[in-house]
């Protein structure tokens, strides 16, 4: 038999997840000309590009035109797509260890980590992510209720997620109609009451997690004033001893973004944000089972002793008004079926995207990329060179030869299988459809598309 790899033995890859890390092994794997490879890609929704779709900020379309690139991968005809095929559900390890040499996962991170605070479960906390899914149209989301008819919204933590949320619940519907957010959270936000949003960060300005053009923007909202408050503002000695010994750019121009809103007058525009630094929630305060208020502790800057600039509780604390809160304090993976998975972390057990056991024993054929391998961390673009790394290592064992030895690596075995399985499988080219269908819907309306939000309407385009 041919070696594998081989245009007459094709090295045959099954990809578990379409967002960023999933579409970056492809391009990666495709860049080695030397290398026949066949990539079967599954994700449980009908639509790819994970993240992309339903994570990026509906304002921000710039971000999303590296579905581009991600659409030219797909163009080679040894890429195929499975959509509303759900790993776990319709296929299983097993289906998979017998059809494919290679397992790759790139799930990414869903899920919110909690506060674990007093009161994290009144009616009116909610995790960001869930907020931003129902904004962007994911199917899961659709159907929740998030009450804006609250005039005060807390949100806890600095990180580019949070900005977004704040800036969507402080843009006016006529910023938001050029956008490609769901008709439902358009309409929703067209009634929206929030007057004060206040963005919750435990550390100081330096170290603000979120990039200088989120805040910049910040100042060019329509309708709402922004503001910082004049002492929180201040960068503490030990954040300048660290920026001079650690120069970092990013900081240097939060942090003049920052003194600038400090010292910037209202101008009578009907919203106002408030940046706050250097305070933790300790409790979310409830009347009739609803928030009503933050419970803030201050918080001082302190050097540890590792070098770095980090935050310590004082005695001191108030309660900041907020009858709706969103957390957006980090992310995690869930666990998938039959692969070891590091709890604490919320990441898959491996190696430079080596899946391994507790006891660090690589487990042959199985692979990570994205944020289920290393944690949610950087920008889309990381996922590029992380899906790198694990692609190296994917062709390293393959010339090893530790691979996975299937019963029947045919594309036709394949197909077989999945459409027994899940007889309403998704192709790319349906994809295209129903992606051709919303760019249609969205041009009347003067708009990038108007988003199908639900799996049957999806379908039903594919029927018509």
């Amino acid at each position: 038999m041919p070696e594998i790899g081989t245009e007459p033995n094709p090295l045959r890859v099954a990809i578990i997840g379409s967002g960023p890390a999933g579409f970056y092994t492809v391009s990666n794997f495709f860049k080695h000309k030397d290398l026949t490879v066949e990539l079967d890609m599954f994700d449980r929704l009908p639509t790819p590009f994970g993240l992309v779709r339903a994570g990026v900020a509906p304002d921000h379309q710039k971000d999303k035109s590296v579905m581009r690139a991600y659409e030219k991968s797909a163009e080679n005809p040894n890429f195929r797509f499975f959509g509303n095929v759900e790993y776990g559900t319709h296929i299983k390890l097993a289906d998979l260890t017998a059809r494919y040499h290679q397992i790759i996962f790139t799930t990414g991170a869903p899920v919110d980590r909690n506060l674990n605070i007093p009161g994290e479960d009144l009616i009116g906390s909610h995790s960001a992510t869930e907020f931003v899914a129902w904004y962007n149209g994911h199917p899961d989301f659709a159907n929740l209720n998030f009450d804006l008819s609250q005039e005060s919204v807390a949100i806890v933590g600095m990180g580019n997620v949070a900005m977004d949320v704040a800036r969507i619940l402080s843009k006016t519907p006529e910023e938001l109609r050029e956008t490609d957010m769901a008709d439902y959270a358009l309409e929703a936000l067209r009634a929206s009451k929030v007057k004060q949003v206040y963005l919750l960060g435990r550390r100081g300005p330096a170290q603000a997690a979120f990039t200088p053009p989120e805040i910049k923007e910040m100042g060019e909202l329509l309708d709402s004033d922004v503001t910082v408050l004049s002492d929180e503002a201040l960068v503490d000695v030990h954040s300048l001893q660290y920026l001079e010994a650690n120069p970092d750019k990013n900081a240097e121009k939060n942090i003049a973004y920052i003194t600038d809103y400090a010292a910037r007058e209202r101008t009578g525009k009907s919203k106002l944000l408030t940046v706050r630094f250097l305070v933790s929630p300790v409790e979310l305060l409830g009347e009739d089972g609803q928030v009503r208020a933050v419970k803030l502790v201050k918080n001082e800057a302190y050097m540890s002793d590792d070098g770095s600039v980090r935050p310590r509780a004082t005695d001191v604390v108030e309660e900041l008004p907020a009858g709706l809160v969103f957390r957006s304090v980090g992310y995690k993976g869930v666990p998938l079926p039959e692969v070891p998975f590091h709890e604490s972390w919320g990441t898959i057990d491996n190696e430079k995207g080596r899946v391994q056991t507790t006891e660090g024993e690589q487990v042959t054929g199985l692979y990570t990329a994205g944020w289920i391998k290393r944690g949610p961390t950087g920008v889309i673009g990381t996922n590029k060179t992380d899906a790198q790394e694990t692609v190296q290592c994917m062709i390293e064992d393959l010339v090893a030869g530790k691979i996975l030895q299937p019963d029947d690596a045919s594309r036709e075995a394949v197909d077989m299988l999945v459409h027994e399985r899940q007889p309403e499988t998704i192709t790319f080219d349906d994809w295209k459809r129903i992606d051709a269908k919303e760019i249609k819907n969205g041009e009347a309306q003067n708009r990038p598309r108007v988003k199908f939000t639900n799996v049957a309407d999806m379908l039903a385009v594919l029927k018509r």
